[in-house]
């Protein structure tokens, strides 16, 4: 795990020990090879909607020989068995894609599937269509990786639909108690702020400012309660 980004060696110790493992559209086919190599998980498949990075992902499993890595050319978990998976990784994607990948998936749905999911944009979207679907997201760690930082949420369907805060839809449950998730948290309130600017003189959007205000002001009550501590 040691070569991988700190964003795919996150996802990596998130993955549980025997899994069987899919991760979905594998592009370079780093972290399957990582996991493979690891002796701690049951499988690992790899799919990509697009040969040429299939291909490529074969020949860097070749190469750091990890052979055994199940390979499968389709559009999300389309060509996945139920029976070869119990864990999904999607990660490196915008929310939207996820959200239409997951969609797709009847077996996602099974309660015992755990989700590893890693949005690259609107990571908002993505919480609230989990909690709109009924998936319980149960932790969501943080790292920083070059001048990006990431949340990584691992969920799994129990059937209960959610209503999410606007701190919950644009924070999740990020916390200020690392660096990571306090520079993650302080981004997303600069964020906020930023798009409250661009709405205060328009009335038509009085209903995203209060939304845009009501996040930004939880999400510095959590840095604020952490600083108290």
């Amino acid at each position: 795990m040691s070569s991988l980004s700190k964003r795919l060696r996150l996802i990596g110790t998130m993955v549980p020990d025997g899994a069987r493992v899919c991760d979905v559209g594998t592009d370079h086919g780093y972290l399957p090879a990582a996991l493979y190599k690891s002796g701690r998980v049951s499988s690992v498949t790899a799919t990509d909607i697009r040969e040429k990075p299939l291909e490529n992902a074969r020949k860097n499993l070749a190469r750091l020989g990890a052979d055994g890595v199940r390979l499968i050319l389709c559009d999300g978990l389309a060509g996945v068995c139920r029976e070869d998976v119990d864990t999904v990784i999607v990660a490196g994607m915008g929310a939207e894609v996820i959200c239409g990948i997951l969609a797709r998936c009847a077996f996602v749905r099974d309660g015992t599937v755990t989700l590893l999911l890693q949005p690259m944009t609107s990571a908002e979207l993505l919480r609230d269509y989990l909690a709109r679907e009924g998936f319980r997201v149960l932790c969501e760690p943080t790292v920083e990786d070059g001048n990006r930082f990431y949340s990584v949420m691992k969920a799994r369907f129990d059937g209960v639909q959610r209503e999410l805060t606007p701190t919950e839809r644009y924070a999740g449950l990020v916390t200020a108690d690392s660096v990571s998730g306090r520079k993650y948290l302080e981004k997303q309130y600069r964020r906020l702020r930023d798009c409250q600017a661009i709405l205060v003189d328009r009335p038509e959007e009085q209903e995203k400012y209060s939304e845009y205000a009501a996040a930004a002001k939880g999400i510095q009550q959590r840095l604020e309660d952490t600083n108290a501590v």
